[in-house]
């Protein structure tokens, strides 16, 4: 889709309030799932929805290494959900998780990967769940993926050869405060089956 054809991305403007329930829905879930499975107190704020150029969203992410997981949705809306997080943070909240003290060491166990890859599939669930609950869908999701590396490289190797040059980015931080743990959501959905969803809602 070239930048200037909006013929498909008509949306009704009183339904764009959709986005933020879709932002809030999904943040709550996340908060209560990752409160519930680290014994942090967690809570989730979206700083901001943006439309965003693919290279914008690679500056933003930045070039920094960083532990990501990610998901494909396999239904509509399809596209990408990544969760980015410092070593720190996922080591932290693998502590949490595992019932121990977080250790300093660089890399991470066979444990500790397990651990974070199963608070990504928590959290990415729950993302999902409240979108779904809002679009009145169900969205079947991938196995989440656990990669550490440079975070505009994972955005790339996510959505580099998608035709949309834009992507919807919900900018989310998730805070367990004690902890100082701090997790950033990027999605991608493919805007054309997103505005179809967000098309069919009564509102």
């Amino acid at each position: 889709m070239s930048r200037g054809d909006t013929r498909n991305l008509q949306v009704d403007i009183r339904k764009l309030n959709l986005f933020n329930q879709m932002a809030k829905e999904g943040a709550n879930t996340v908060a209560d799932h990752l409160t519930q499975m680290t014994g942090m107190e967690t809570e989730m704020e979206i700083t901001k929805i943006n439309f965003l150029d693919i290279e914008d969203i690679k500056t933003h992410v930045g070039h920094n290494k960083q532990v990501g997981t990610h998901i494909e949705l396999v239904e509509p809306p399809y596209g990408y959900i990544l969760f980015l997080f410092s070593a720190s943070s996922a080591k932290k909240l693998a502590a949490g998780m595992l019932g121990q003290e977080a250790d300093s060491s660089s890399g991470f166990s066979d444990m500790e990967r397990s651990a974070v890859q199963e608070i990504g599939n928590i959290m990415t669930s729950g993302f999902i769940d409240g979108w779904a609950n809002v679009l009145n869908t169900t969205i079947d999701i991938s196995t989440p993926k656990f990669t550490y590396g440079a975070g505009s490289k994972m955005v790339g190797n996510l959505v580099g050869t998608r035709p949309d040059e834009m992507a919807l980015v919900f900018d989310s931080r998730v805070h367990a405060r004690e902890a100082d743990v701090e997790v950033k959501v990027y999605t991608f959905p493919e805007l054309e089956e997103l505005v179809s969803l967000m098309q069919k809602i009564e509102i």
